[in-house]
């Protein structure tokens, strides 16, 4: 089939890659137009548009796909399907159309869990043990349409969002490129998704991803890892932010009352309201990422300092 793939971040990259090593021919790319990005704020083009040009493939950078140069672009490019990862912009039916085989999405969930712009921060968040990837056709409600394929992955007790969405990128490459090949050769046929089990994942905020050390050490490492990379959790001290990264409950502790600190020559822990939790790295206003022992001897904390 003729192709025209829409992506922008890094994680459509493998996807991307996949299809231009299929048997299919890709005859374009759609992709968000170039932002600032960096200290400097300079327009940058997308990892998407950057591979895309690797590849020597047209690239579309439309404002949004309603645009009526876009659409007459596409239309041009004649694609048979639009196979879509993290485009980022809702395709209007206008756009819909276009491909007698509509557009194909990969999402990083087991649909119908997890609609939305956050399924794998709000899978572990929710402490799933199973998650995936599936493929669906693009309708006009969200994440609503009827699906193709699907592949599982087990989600680790240590997993950061970026860890487990790096391995569905993989594997989600190619069940993107199997679900083309089975809706070229009409061996794959779309089956509605169930109504029951619908869950929604939203765009995790900064204000999500502030710790309550209220919780239970648990649900703390959960909404951690969920947050990393982005858009990092965070927690204060002394009225300033300090960014987290991954922590570790600590069962055989001593007890802390939620967020005060206990400061050893080579570990900090944090109270929670069940078990204490040991910090990993941890970067301060203004300050460079370092493991957590390392920011406490700087700061010069001792036992009885606490998290707001």
């Amino acid at each position: 089939m003729r192709v025209v793939f829409a992506g922008t971040p890094e994680v459509a990259v493998p996807a991307l890659d996949a299809i231009a090593g299929s048997d299919h021919e890709l005859v374009g790319v759609v992709t968000r137009p170039d932002a600032p990005a960096g200290r400097g704020r300079k327009l940058t083009e997308s990892p998407v548009a950057a591979r895309a040009a690797e590849l020597g493939v047209p690239v579309l950078k439309p404002d949004h796909p309603r645009d009526p140069e876009f659409q007459a672009a596409l239309r041009d490019l004649a694609p048979d399907c639009c196979p879509v990862v993290a485009y980022g912009a809702l395709i209007p039916r206008s756009a819909l159309d276009i491909p007698r085989h509509g557009w194909v999405n990969l999402h990083f969930s087991l649909l119908p869990a997890w609609r939305g712009a956050a399924p794998v921060q709000h899978s572990i968040w929710a402490g799933d043990e199973i998650t995936g990837a599936t493929t669906f056709r693009i309708v006009e409600a969200l994440d609503a349409g009827p699906t193709y394929g699907l592949m599982t992955e087990g989600v680790r007790p240590t997993d950061t969002a970026g860890d487990l969405l790096g391995r569905l990128a993989q594997g989600g490459a190619s069940l993107l490129v199997a679900t083309l090949d089975g809706i070229a050769d009409g061996s794959l046929e779309a089956r509605d998704q169930p109504s029951e089990g619908v869950s929604l994942a939203p765009k995790i905020t900064v204000d999500d991803a502030r710790v309550d050390w209220s919780e239970p050490a648990a649900a703390t490492d959960r909404r951690i890892r969920a947050c990393t990379p982005g858009p990092g959790a965070w927690t204060t001290f002394e009225d300033e932010r300090v960014k987290l990264g991954p922590v570790t409950p600590v069962a055989n502790a001593p007890e802390l009352a939620p967020g005060a600190l206990a400061v050893g020559k080579s570990e900090v822990l944090v109270g929670t309201s069940t078990v204490p939790v040991r910090l990993g790295d941890v970067k301060a206003f203004g300050k460079k990422q370092m493991p957590a022992a390392d920011w406490a001897r700087g700061a010069r904390l001792a036992d009885g300092a606490k998290f707001a």
